[in-house]
C-alpha cells in the first residue's frame, strides 16, 4: 500500500520580496516591500502540522544556503564572503538579490516525481527541475539534487536523476506542471507545457508573460521516469492563462486520485483533456471545471483556489487545504463550496494562512512536493525529515531564535545576515540528521 507524503520546503532566512519572476503577478505587486522570514517560516510549519493532523504523511525539505556565494564567485566576484556580498550589493544590488532568493521554499518546483507503481523499473523516480527560465531559480538545481540524493539515497528503491540538460530548450519547472490521477483502471500522468522549442510557429504563444515549461522537457520526463507513453498526456498551457498570471499549471489546475479541478484557461481545450483522461481512467474520474463566468481568471490568479492541496484522508474522503485569500474572494470561495457540496470525493475545505508566501506568488500547493511511497520505501528515507510533534516543536524553536522578523531587499547587503543564515542552516542539518549539505560546511 502506498501513502502520499507532502514534502514541504522550510522557508529560508532570506525570504524577501525582490520581484524576480516575470509573469508572477504577486511577486511583481509586492516588490520591495518588507517581508517577515520568521512569520513566513512559522506559517509554513503551521500548515505542515495542520496537514499532518489531518492524518496525511508530512515531511520537510531544508532551505538552500543564501546568498549563494558559489554563484557569486562564478559571476566573477572574489575576495572574502563579506567583500563579495558588498560588491554584489553595490549599485542596484540586482545580482545580490538574485543570489539571495529563498524561492527554493516552493518545492512544487523542486522535482518531478513518479511512484514505483508507474515506472518501468519499479523504483521511485525523481528528476530535479533545472528551472532554466529564471536565473534565481536555475541556481537551485545543484543543491536540490544534492538534498534529494541524501534523502532518497537508497538506490534499490529510488532513482534521483540529474536535472535535464539543454538550457532553455529543455526548461523544466518540476511538479508544478505535472499531475498524476488514478482510478481502478490505473494511473494517468498530465505533463503540461507552455512552449515548444522545436515546433516553429505550430502552437499558440503567450504574448505578455513568458511560458516556462517546454514540451521537449515534458517528453523527456516521460522517458526518464519510464512511464507508459499511452498513459502520459501533454496538453499545452493556455496562452491566455499564462498571460493572466498562471505561470505554472498548478495556478489553474490540481488533481488527486480520481479527482481533478481546473479552470477552462488552464490548458488549451480543457474539454479535450478531460475526455482523454476519462478514456484512460473511466467513469470513476470526477472533474470539476470552472468557467470564466463562474470564476474569472483574474480572481483565480489573485486568490489561488487551484493552488490548494487536495489530500486523500484515511477515511477515504478527500479534503482541500486552500489559502485564506480564496476564502476572502467571493468567486473562489463559491467555487470551492460547489466542489464540497457536489456529489464528489471532496468532503471538506480548510483555509490556512500562508500570506507571506502568497505575496511572492506561492500558495499551499507551491510549498509542497508530493511523493507517493510504499511502507518499505518510506522506511528507506534518510535523515530525520518526517514531521512529528517533537520535530515540529524543535523546528519552531529553531526558527524563533534564528530568523529575523523583518527584512527588506536592502538588508541582503548586510554580511551579518549571511552569517546568521549559515549558523541557522548548520544547526538545521544537525536537527534533521542530514550531514554536510551545504558548500559552507565542506
Amino acid at each position: 500500500m502506498r501513502r502520499e507524503y507532502q514534502f514541504d520546503g522550510l522557508v529560508g532566512p532570506t525570504h524577501n520580496y525582490a520581484g524576480l519572476s516575470p509573469g508572477n503577478m504577486a511577486s511583481a505587486e509586492h516588490e520591495g516591500q518588507a517581508s517577515s522570514p520568521r512569520s513566513a517560516a512559522r506559517q509554513g510549519l503551521a500548515k505542515m502540522r495542520f496537514v499532518r493532523d489531518l492524518g496525511v504523511s508530512q515531511a520537510v525539505l531544508p532551505p538552500h544556503d543564501r546568498p549563494s556565494l558559489a554563484s557569486l564567485r562564478r559571476l566573477g566576484f572574489h575576495g572574502s564572503d563579506e567583500e563579495m556580498i558588498a560588491a554584489a550589493g553595490a549599485g542596484d544590488g540586482l545580482l545580490l538579490r538574485i543570489c539571495s532568493s529563498a524561492s527554493a521554499m516552493w518545492t512544487a518546483n523542486a522535482a518531478t516525481v513518479s511512484p514505483s507503481s508507474d515506472t518501468a523499473d519499479g523504483r521511485v523516480h525523481l528528476v530535479p527541475a533545472n528551472l532554466q527560465q529564471t536565473f534565481h531559480r536555475a541556481i537551485e538545481a545543484c543543491t536540490t539534487t544534492r538534498i534529494l540524493r541524501v534523502l532518497f539515497g537508497a538506490t534499490e528503491q529510488f532513482v534521483v536523476h540529474d536535472p535535464l540538460p539543454g538550457g532553455g530548450q529543455f526548461a523544466d519547472e518540476g511538479a508544478a506542471n505535472h499531475m498524476r490521477l488514478e482510478t481502478s483502471l490505473g494511473a494517468a500522468h498530465v505533463f503540461a507545457w507552455g512552449r515548444a522549442s522545436f515546433a516553429g510557429n505550430a502552437f499558440a504563444r503567450a504574448r505578455v508573460h513568458p511560458a516556462r515549461q517546454t514540451r521537449e522537457a515534458s517528453l523527456a520526463l516521460v522517458r526518464a521516469h519510464g512511464i507508459d507513453p499511452s498513459r502520459a498526456l501533454l496538453p499545452q498551457q493556455h496562452p491566455e492563462g499564462i498571460d493572466a498570471g498562471a505561470f505554472h499549471t498548478d495556478v489553474l489546475a490540481v488533481g488527486n486520485g480520481n479527482f481533478l479541478m481546473l479552470h477552462e484557461l488552464a490548458v488549451v481545450d480543457a474539454g479535450a483533456l478531460c475526455r482523454e483522461l476519462e478514456r484512460i481512467l473511466g467513469s470513476e474520474l470526477c472533474v470539476v471545471l470552472a468557467s470564466q463566468t463562474e470564476l474569472p481568471v483574474a480572481n483565480a490568479v489573485a486568490a489561488y483556489p487551484f493552488n490548494s492541496q487536495v489530500l486523500s484522508l484515511r477515511s477515504g474522503a478527500m479534503a482541500i487545504v486552500a489559502p485564506e485569500d480564496a476564502r476572502r474572494d467571493r468567486h473562489a470561495s463559491a467555487f470551492l463550496e460547489r466542489i464540497v457540496t457536489s456529489d464528489g470525493p471532496v468532503r471538506s475545505v480548510h483555509y490556512v494562512d500562508v500570506r507571506q508566501s502568497m505575496q511572492n506568488g506561492g500558495g499551499p500547493a507551491c510549498l509542497r512536493l508530493r511523493v507517493s511511497l510504499t511502507e518499505p520505501e518510506a522506511n528507506a528515507l534518510r535523515g530525520r525529515v518526517r514531521l512529528d510533534d517533537a520535530l515540529y516543536e524543535e523546528l519552531k524553536a529553531w526558527v524563533d531564535r534564528s530568523y529575523r522578523d523583518r527584512l527588506v531587499p536592502a538588508d541582503l547587503a548586510d554580511p551579518a545576515l549571511a552569517r546568521e543564515g549559515m549558523q541557522a542552516l548548520d544547526e538545521l542539518t544537525r536537527i534533521l540528521a542530514l550531514g554536510s549539505l551545504y558548500d559552507f560546511q565542506r
